[in-house]
């Protein structure tokens, strides 16, 4: 009769204590989700708010090479000539845009650039009014505007540091000023024709552009980058006709850029992240 009451005791105090135990742990709260930070500059922000619209702004620096000039001929032996020499002067470059970053490491944006006058001189030579030997000066100037559409891959990344390559497509608007052009006797500079003024031309041209660079992020909504991007411009008409010669047609630009500008993300937030204590488990006395 003990030996029953002993069985009977013992069970009750098992099926008592496994009853507390599962009330116990039903009733201690779940540890909340650690959010995913990475660092940028002095600053933690979470991962995902890395997507969102940014604006920009840059300044540039070209050096310009231009690839020939072909002009047409009339009265003249010949129909057509091309430039002895022909060179355009380095010049600056200002512009902005808007983008958008998909990801982390994926980016878009719009630019438009404005290149300001960059001075061209060239020289033709032949028969002139004054000689049948003679050499021109030929004077004018080009400014443009580009509008791009661009991709970039931002590849690499080490504390606030990162690096990135991209690609553009769009097109430049190409505004050649008058052109001034002046032969003389070629052993008698003194001995010239009446400078002849050619009037410039201004038309779009298809453009694309490669660029690569690196950024330093002083916060999670603003970088500064600095980079390297070469444009190509297709060619097209640079003057028009004038006293027996004309039009003539610029080839292909190939322009090299060294850039600097900033980046701002208004939509990031930069506060601290938000203090996340140790999870300790409740004691139980």
């Amino acid at each position: 009769m003990k030996m029953k009451l002993y069985l009977l005791t013992t069970a009750a105090m098992l099926v008592s204590t496994q009853v507390w135990a599962a009330d116990t742990i039903a009733h201690i709260p779940a540890a909340e989700p650690v959010p995913q930070y990475e660092i940028r500059g002095s600053h933690e922000v979470e991962a995902a708010s890395w997507e969102g619209f940014y604006v920009r702004g840059d300044v540039g620096y070209n050096w310009t090479d231009l690839k020939g000039i072909n002009y047409t001929l009339y009265g003249f032996a010949g129909d057509s000539g091309t430039f002895d020499t022909y060179e355009l002067d380095n010049s600056w470059t200002l512009g902005g845009g808007v983008g958008y970053q998909i990801n982390r490491y994926l980016r878009t944006d719009v630019t438009l650039d404005y290149m300001f006058d960059a001075d061209f001189q060239g020289s033709t030579s032949g028969s002139c009014g004054v000689a049948a030997a003679c050499v021109s000066t030929d004077l004018s100037s080009m400014s443009a505007y580009t509008l791009l559409a661009n991709a970039y891959v931002d590849f690499w990344t080490y504390g606030s540091f990162s690096a990135y390559v991209g690609a553009g497509i769009g097109g430049t608007y190409v505004k050649w000023n008058d052109l001034q052009n002046t032969s003389c006797e070629t052993g008698n500079p003194t001995n010239c024709d009446p400078t002849i003024t050619h009037g410039g031309n201004s038309e779009w041209r298809f453009s694309g552009a490669l660029m690569a660079g690196g950024a330093y992020h002083f916060r999670c909504d603003f970088a500064a980058d600095v980079g390297y991007r070469y444009r190509y411009v297709s060619g097209g008409q640079m003057f028009g006709y004038s006293t027996g010669g004309g039009p003539g047609y610029d080839q292909d630009f190939h322009v090299h850029e060294a850039r600097a500008g900033l980046r701002y993300y208004p939509g990031r937030d930069c506060s601290p992240p938000p203090v996340i204590p140790p999870y300790e488990p409740p004691v139980y006395k």
